[in-house]
C-alpha cells in the first residue's frame, strides 16, 4: 500500500509538458540581456568607430591634432595612411593615420 501511495504522488506535473509560452517565458531573461548589452555597449561603440572613421577622413594640412600616444602637433603632410606631423619648430615625426586620436581645438 505505501508504494501505490507513492506512485501517485509522483504523477504527472501540473500543466502537462513543455507548453509554448513556458519555453519563450525561460528566453525572456537571455532575449532582455543581449538588449541591454546591444544598447549600452555594442551601439555606443560601433558610433565612436563611425565617428573616428569620419574625423580620419575628414583631416587636413595645418589641423591641429593629438596622437594616441598624447602627442600634440600640426598636420604638415598627408599621404594615404601616413601623416606627417610638426610637433615643435623643424621637428617633424610620421605618424600612422589610425594613430591620431582627435582634432584639438584652439592652440596646442
Amino acid at each position: 500500500m505505501l508504494g501505490t501511495g507513492l506512485a501517485y504522488a509522483m504523477g504527472q506535473a501540473p500543466g502537462g509538458g513543455g507548453s509554448g509560452a513556458s519555453s519563450i517565458m525561460s528566453f525572456l531573461p537571455i532575449i532582455l540581456i543581449f538588449g541591454v548589452f546591444y544598447f549600452l555597449l555594442i551601439r555606443p561603440q560601433q558610433k565612436r568607430a563611425k565617428d573616428h572613421r569620419s574625423l580620419l577622413s575628414n583631416l587636413k594640412e595645418g589641423d591641429q591634432i593629438i596622437t594616441s600616444g598624447g602627442i600634440y602637433g600640426r598636420i604638415t603632410g598627408i599621404r594615404d595612411d601616413k601623416v606627417t606631423v610638426e610637433i615643435s619648430d623643424k621637428v617633424r615625426v610620421k605618424v600612422s593615420r589610425g594613430n591620431i586620436a582627435g582634432v584639438v581645438k584652439g592652440d596646442a
